[in-house]
């Protein structure tokens, strides 16, 4: 039987150079698997020793390619001048899902291949590179492979195994930089929305990629359903706004419809209360709705015994580092309004409505340090999917 779970690890090159969004625009439009987790890591010596060996470990003797990523993996993962290096690790879920990854990835090829025979067919081949000395044609002079899937069902179980163990101690935001001017490092918190998961698309990535163009820091990720509990608290400040600007319009609108359905003149001081009570539900109601889009379920649908389960809705969670994060993120996303948006902004792009625009992002760095412990940045379940995984094989 095949696994039905498999890893992918984006290289500290592929990061580095903002090729993250690329990179997972094709594997979510290439694959019919689930993504279920993410996580930024910064492996150790040790680990990235461990994961090297295991290269060669699961290949067939003589394979000249498991030595090239072997060295590649002990070179670039490894710390260096005390630093260590962030890679991505995602988990996908699905049938035969090992095969699949490394067909999405494609295969390394050690041999001479002229320009024209890359039809960039595969991320590889799209975005790996490997150069030839010249004086030394048997000899690479540069291999970058982007991602690192596992050979076989059994590599893949080992090394699940292996980053479980390494998980145990990994918090989920890299703290890996030693900035010039630290005091003026801001983190902000980004969302992309359910609305964006509801069919395998590259969507995703694409906002990842226009994100890049900040030059800020991807140091942390996770893939995450919002309870409704973290939803009421997380748009709390929102429900607020609501009442206060679309409550009294709405009031008074539905006051006009009233008199002009019934041809009647409703009292002021009847049309004051009724404006009040029917503007405070009708903004309630847009609030739940809000609420209901993020996490899949109406508030007051959701029996408070099962307001702090995990929701039904899917999002991705990325904090971003850097200076004047929040300021640099949302002039990429652009206004609430995607109507309202400039040309070349996430929401302008992707954007429906108010509610369904594709993407959330921190207001100010105090609203991202509180939006954060709402949905426990702190904490990732790549591990706990991987150690229920490994406890059934």
């Amino acid at each position: 039987m095949s696994c039905d779970l498999a890893y992918i690890l984006f290289t500290p090159y592929t990061i580095a150079r903002s090729r993250t969004g690329g990179v997972l625009s094709r594997l979510l439009v290439r694959l019919d698997l689930e993504l279920v987790g993410a996580q930024m890591i910064a492996p150790t010596a040790e680990q990235a020793l461990a994961f090297a060996e295991s290269e060669t470990a699961f290949s067939s003797p003589g394979d000249i390619t498991a030595r090239m990523k072997h060295d590649y993996i002990l070179r670039t993962f490894s710390p260096s001048n005390g630093r260590r290096h962030r890679v991505l690790l995602l988990l996908f879920k699905g049938q035969d899902a090992v095969r699949k990854l490394a067909a999405v990835a494609g295969p390394i090829f050690p041999e001479r291949r002229s320009l024209e025979s890359a039809k960039g067919e595969s991320i590889r081949d799209t975005y790996g590179d490997i150069l030839y000395d010249e004086k030394q044609p048997d000899k690479i002079e540069y291999f970058e492979p982007v991602v690192f899937t596992p050979n076989t069902d059994e590599h893949c179980l080992a090394n699940l195994a292996l980053l479980s163990k390494f998980l145990q101690t990994e918090p989920n935001l890299v703290e890996n930089m030693a900035y010039e001017n630290p005091d003026a490092i801001e983190r902000t918190l980004v969302i992309i929305k359910p609305d964006n998961w509801i069919v395998p698309s590259s969507r995703p990535g694409t906002i990842i990629d226009m994100f890049s163009r900040t030059g800020l820091r991807i140091i942390g990720t996770k893939i995450h359903q919002m309870s409704v509990a973290e939803a009421l608290e997380f748009y709390g400040p929102v429900e607020k706004a609501l009442i206060d600007k679309l409550g009294p319009k709405a009031g008074e609108n539905a006051v006009r419809e009233l008199e002009s359905k019934f041809s009647i003149s409703i009292p002021k001081s009847d049309a004051d209360i009724l404006a009040r009570t029917f503007g405070s539900t009708f903004a309630r109601e847009q609030f739940y709705q809000i609420v209901g889009f993020m996490t899949g379920v109406r508030p007051d649908a959701c029996p408070v015994e099962d307001r702090e389960k995990p929701g039904k809705s899917k999002c991705m969670v990325l904090v971003y580092e850097g200076e004047k994060a929040v300021d640099k993120i949302r002039e990429v996303l652009g206004p609430t309004d995607p109507t309202k948006a400039p040309a070349g902004t996430v929401r302008r792009e992707f954007g429906s409505n108010v509610m369904v625009n594709t993407a959330h992002a921190s207001d100010s760095p105090e609203n991202a340090k509180r939006e954060m412990g709402i949905i426990k940045i702190d904490s990732n379940g790549v591990r706990t999917i991987i150690d229920s995984f490994l406890s059934k094989n």
